[in-house]
């Protein structure tokens, strides 16, 4: 089946040292986080997951987490090509922090990130082998520069039983 994620991270500052803390999710926090960012959706507690299975979660559901200072969501609908286009009830949650998309799908090795600063787009990339560059916004962030200069390339691995060029 392959890697499949659909990741949203609303954080009050650095996301990996955020992360590093967490225990416990703290569930009235997550329901009200979730009952703001879907209103439509039924929300309910589920029996607990981990940030490996919580990715992605079946189609129709979202798993989440909050935390003071960072706000997990695993889910499929942020699985979009443009990153620029994801809905902006969850765009603008992220007023005052920093929101971080990871999008990525290994069957077709397509990935997308984005990162908004106080709501504000800074950083949005999507590209495939197929598509290419889907979307390409802001500037490079540092660690992207040594894979745009070219100093990691791919490494090519035929698939098994085939002698053409990739």
């Amino acid at each position: 089946m392959g890697a499949k994620t659909g990741l949203l991270v609303y954080a009050d500052g650095d996301v990996p040292e955020l992360l590093r803390r967490v225990g416990a999710a703290e569930l009235d926090r997550t329901a009200a986080m979730m009952r703001r960012l879907y209103p439509t959706c039924e929300i309910e507690q589920c029996e607990g997951s981990n940030l490996w299975d919580g990715v992605y979660p079946p189609k129709g559901m979202a798993y989440a987490a909050s935390w003071p200072g960072v706000d997990v969501i695993g889910d499929q609908r942020a699985m979009i090509d443009a990153p620029s286009e994801l809905p902006e009830q969850l765009v603008a949650a992220s007023v005052g922090r920093r929101l971080v998309l990871h999008a990525m799908h290994s069957v077709v090795d397509w990935l997308a990130f984005a990162v908004w600063e106080d709501g504000r787009l800074v950083r949005s990339l999507s590209l495939s082998p197929d598509s290419g560059i889907i979307e390409n916004i802001g500037e490079p962030l540092p660690f992207e520069l040594p894979y745009w200069a070219g100093d990691r390339p791919a490494d090519i691995v035929p698939w098994p039983g085939e002698e053409e060029e990739p």
